[in-house]
């Protein structure tokens, strides 16, 4: 007898706001809303395209006016093409208050931070690839 196990692809995003204010979000690609506020948001697939940030009040719906994490999650279909995430300050998107991603549950600890306007570990232009 032959056995086949399936498991299905999916990523759990978790959100910790150290800010006394604010409400974390996360959007598909095409817009749509999949979580509001603190805690965890599991996706039952590939997570492709979304976008991350704290909503402060100044922030736009696609994190206009504040610092903006965008993220492919997704297992590699192939060597170097899986997940993806980086912060981004290129206009109008523009540093607020810190900012944080961190992989869990595999790349444990791989991730990066921005505490300034100025930080290096984010995009500022299109082609700062420095920053990924």
């Amino acid at each position: 007898a032959a056995v086949t196990v399936v498991v299905a692809e999916q990523h759990t995003v978790n959100f910790t706001n150290n800010c006394a204010s604010g409400t974390p979000k996360l959007r598909a690609q095409d817009g749509k809303v999949l979580h509001s506020g603190g805690g965890s948001y599991t996706h039952p697939s590939a997570l492709i395209g979304a976008i991350a940030y704290l909503q402060t009040g100044p922030c736009g719906a696609n994190a206009e006016n504040c610092p903006l994490i965008e993220t492919t999650l997704r297992n590699p279909p192939s060597p170097g093409q899986g997940s993806s995430t980086d912060i981004s300050l290129i206009p109008p998107h523009k540093f607020t208050k810190g900012v944080r991603f961190e992989y869990q549950n595999g790349c444990d600890g791989q991730g990066k931070t921005c505490k300034s306007a100025d930080c290096k570990t984010a995009f500022h232009e299109k082609d700062d690839y420095g920053a990924q």
